[in-house]
């Protein structure tokens, strides 16, 4: 079985039993890079995806999930009952010309149908296996179910995110899912990199809870060093300063100017090169201590102009600041159009729904084709012939 597209992965194959979202952000991933990606799902129902908002009515053809729609394009669909004997023929024929297997159930799941690591690696000694879980494949916790929502609480996140002295914030994103399927990423091509190498596959443990910790950045150092159990500061930053949100005469947008040159430089424009010299903000630490006054003093010369007007000052001047967009403005921003980083799908009924791109570009190469995600069990017949090609063509020799 080949791939069917461009790219790097091309010629890899994946056969994709996640659901929902960490396993299949991951998968379709791998099928932007180039990687064939064979969705198998359960009869009937299909991916939980499926079912859940918001929803595209299709003038009679019935309503298609959007949520399904955003992460599992450039992937073909074939449901298959894994308890079923003739439809675990039909996975272990597609297993068998396969390269990555992947796989989001709870921890022991596997086991009871008769695919886990030790099983599938003695048969397939070649195949890499991803396994994407909340808790990880280990641990006292590792057969706990787990959502997006319970891992960034339990890993910290939530903790440092919001208002200063607010009530703990979750992410706006699945942070916990789309963080797992990232790694996940990472992890199946590191384990085929080997593979080359070795000629044998690896098994990926992937929990979203560890990916959680992964991204705390520094706030466990800080912890470690400072002796205070770090909280929620806004939208400023706890070590750099200015960095954060400010209020123009109209709007708000952000400023990122935390070395002392740059501080500098954001004082003139302010027309306030005084407050370079002031003995509360003449080093980063200093100003990060007296971030409030400081706060206080850049909006009180920012309230004569726009935002508008004070970005194309800054941005002249070489100081770092960006508008503060919505979800509508971000679509419209000729940077996004320029970086093709919202990708136009169709849908069945002729219309077109853009969905984020892949943030991975190669340099010199055209932008890939996308297809839209699969219907369920849409490409069954197609499959099954090329098993079955693939079958003679061994019996013959």
């Amino acid at each position: 079985m080949t791939s069917k597209a461009e790219g790097p992965l091309r010629g890899i194959v994946v056969v994709d039993l996640t659901r929902v979202l960490a396993g299949p952000y991951c998968t379709m991933v791998l099928a932007d890079l180039g990687a064939r990606v064979i969705k198998v799902e359960l009869p009937v129902l299909g991916d939980d995806a499926r079912h859940s908002g918001p929803f595209i009515d299709q003038e009679g053809q019935g309503p298609v999930s959007g949520y399904f729609f955003s992460v599992n394009r450039n992937k073909e669909s074939i449901a298959l009952n894994l308890k079923s004997p003739e439809d675990r023929e039909i996975f272990e024929a597609l297993v068998e010309e396969a390269d990555v297997l992947v796989e989001n159930f709870s921890p022991g799941t596997m086991h009871k149908l008769g695919y886990d690591w030790d099983t599938v690696h003695a048969r397939w000694p070649e195949l890499v296996m991803a396994s994407i879980s909340g808790f990880g494949q280990t641990g006292p916790y590792r057969e706990l179910p787990a959502y997006d929502m319970v891992v960034q609480a339990m890993g910290g996140i939530m903790s440092l995110t919001g208002e200063e002295n607010g009530p703990p914030t979750r992410v706006g994103v699945s942070i916990g899912d789309i963080a797992a399927g990232m790694f996940g990423v990472m992890g199946i091509q590191a384990a085929l990199l080997e593979r080359h190498r070795t000629n044998r596959g690896k098994h990926i443990d992937v929990a979203m809870l560890d990916t959680q910790v992964a991204l705390l950045e520094n706030a466990l150092v800080r912890y470690q060093v400072e002796g205070k159990v770090p909280g929620p500061i806004g939208s400023r930053h706890p070590s750099i300063t200015p960095f954060g949100v400010f209020k123009a005469k109209d709007d708000p947008f952000v400023l990122a100017a935390g070395r002392d040159a740059k501080f500098a430089v954001l004082c003139e424009q302010l027309g306030r090169a005084e407050l370079a010299q002031d003995p509360r903000y003449t080093t980063n630490p200093l100003r990060c201590e007296n971030h409030a006054a400081l706060k206080a003093d850049i909006e009180e010369a920012l309230a004569d102009k726009t935002a508008k007007q004070w970005m194309a000052i800054f941005k002249r001047a070489g100081v770092p600041c960006g508008p503060l967009y919505d979800v509508s403005q971000l679509m419209r921003d000729p940077q996004i159009a320029a970086r093709e980083m919202l990708v136009e799908l169709p849908l069945p009924s002729g219309s077109t729904l853009r969905t984020a791109g892949n943030p991975i570009k190669f340099a010199g190469d055209a932008a890939p084709d996308h297809r839209p995600a699969p219907a369920l069990d849409q490409h069954r017949q197609q499959l099954l012939n090329e098993i079955n090609a693939i079958q003679t063509s061994r019996r013959q020799k």
